[in-house]
């Protein structure tokens, strides 16, 4: 996904500023795709450039208002011809696993410590994902935009179980290595 395409989403499921974008990627868009205050704002300008979202309207004229922003017919046409497009998955780059590949043949010092700390991390973050489940997709809430809503949490919540699992698996492996590999 690109950066203007997530702004197109989260703009269309709510007019925002760039300010209200920013804590939007921070709390929701930003558990897939993250960015930063200056890239969103350097994109919106970009995207009213190119006739994909406009300016709302002020209630009131006032200096240094914060601007809203809304997306255009343009702007939906975009997004819909991005999202019906094929592409292929992302192959994995994680730096854990070359981390691993490298302590096969410099030795494992400091990442068993390391795994920990990555189980830690996954740990929380799954029981953040199933506390937004259990708040945000109670039983009964099936709406086709809800449905695949909670199939991008899902596929958070997986992500997360693989990595537990995973972390897990690696730690029981480093348990029964011979205790110097530190070559």
């Amino acid at each position: 996904m690109s950066l203007p395409h997530a702004i197109l989403v989260a703009l269309l499921e709510k007019p925002s500023s760039g300010l209200e974008l920013t804590r939007r990627f921070d709390r929701s868009i930003g558990y897939f795709w993250s960015a930063t205050h200056q890239q969103i704002y350097r994109e919106l300008r970009r995207l009213e450039a190119e006739g994909h979202i406009r300016t709302l309207p002020a209630e009131q004229p006032a200096r240094g208002q914060k601007k809203s922003y809304e997306v255009l017919p343009a702007g939906r046409a975009e997004l819909a011809r991005w999202s019906a497009a094929a592409q292929d998955p992302k192959p994995l780059r994680d730096v854990l696993l070359l981390r691993l590949r490298a302590a096969a043949v410099v030795g494992t010092a400091g990442i068993e410590a390391d795994l920990r700390r990555h189980l830690d991390l996954h740990r929380r973050q799954l029981t953040e994902y199933e506390e937004i489940e259990q708040r945000d997709f109670p039983p009964g809430k099936d709406t086709p935009q809800d449905r695949l809503r909670h199939l991008v949490l899902r596929a958070g919540i997986d992500l997360e179980t693989f990595w537990t699992q995973w972390l897990t698996h690696a730690l029981e492996e480093f348990a029964d290595l011979p205790a110097d590999q530190s070559r």
